[in-house]
């Protein structure tokens, strides 16, 4: 694999066609990644007193397993950092929300169809469906950075989450006579785009941090007719007692 690739240019999704994919789901569970010593894990959200926002990255099996991948595919001493994965759907409408006022702010002007294009290039609609989930609700789609083995965050352009046209994953490429500065952050953004492309992940062109797999945006990337994640939960104690209360009332011997 080729660490310093250049990213080529992708399109910004189709977000109907995304939508209209077919999810075939798979039921693999979610697993907590924190107790990894190979990930650094930041949720980034819950830092920032996001409301609803937990203290946790939960992604699907199959994802915590290539995250593995990327981790031995990046240079020594060079850490993929995790900063969100699955989201509770407060979280989703939370940020959703957040960006449309802050854009009906800046651009007066626009009508709704002009905000929700603008909105949705950094924070897709909340969505519960279960034949078009928000993709962070999935547990397949994971935002992540880089930093190095002291925790020093490696420069990648701007901050997580900028709303920005320098957020645009290739955005670096484009840069004619790229500085120093410049061009370590170009070679960072590739380093991250590379590792994570040959793990399976799909990326986000707007968004140099957003991966994905399993879920509808990554089967549209990579042209398959179906997805396989659909809505996932985390589960919780109150459901787990119930499950385990149910399940000894049916195979309690009856008089």
């Amino acid at each position: 694999m080729n660490i310093n690739k250049p990213i080529a240019h992708n399109p910004e999704p189709d977000w109907q066609a995304v939508a209209a994919l077919p999810i075939v789901e798979c039921n693999q569970p979610l697993q907590a990644l924190s107790l990894n010593r190979s990930l650094s894990v930041h949720p980034a959200y819950h830092k920032l007193g996001v409301p609803n926002a937990i203290a946790e990255c939960y992604v699907r099996s199959e994802v915590f397993e290539r995250l593995l991948q990327v981790t031995r595919l990046l240079p020594s001493g060079i850490r993929l950092v995790v900063l969100d994965a699955w989201r509770p759907f407060g979280v989703q409408q939370y940020l959703y929300d957040s960006l449309w006022d802050a854009l009906t702010e800046y651009h007066p002007q626009a009508d709704s169809v002009q905000l929700e294009h603008l909105t949705r290039q950094f924070v897709s609609p909340p969505s519960t469906s279960r034949t078009a989930p928000s993709p962070h609700l999935t547990g397949g789609a994971i935002d992540v950075a880089l930093c190095d083995e002291e925790g020093r965050w490696l420069d990648m352009g701007t901050g997580f989450d900028e709303a920005s046209a320098l957020s645009a994953s290739d955005y670096f490429e484009h840069i004619e006579h790229p500085d120093a500065q410049q061009r370590r952050i170009r070679d960072n953004r590739r380093m991250l785009y590379n590792a994570m492309h040959a793990a399976g992940f799909t990326n986000l062109p707007s968004e140099w941090w957003h991966y994905d797999y399993g879920d509808q945006l990554w089967a549209w990337h990579n042209g398959l007719d179906t997805a396989i994640y659909g809505p996932a939960q985390v589960q919780s104690l109150d459901n787990l007692w119930r499950q385990q209360l149910e399940k000894q009332m049916q195979t309690a011997p009856h008089g």
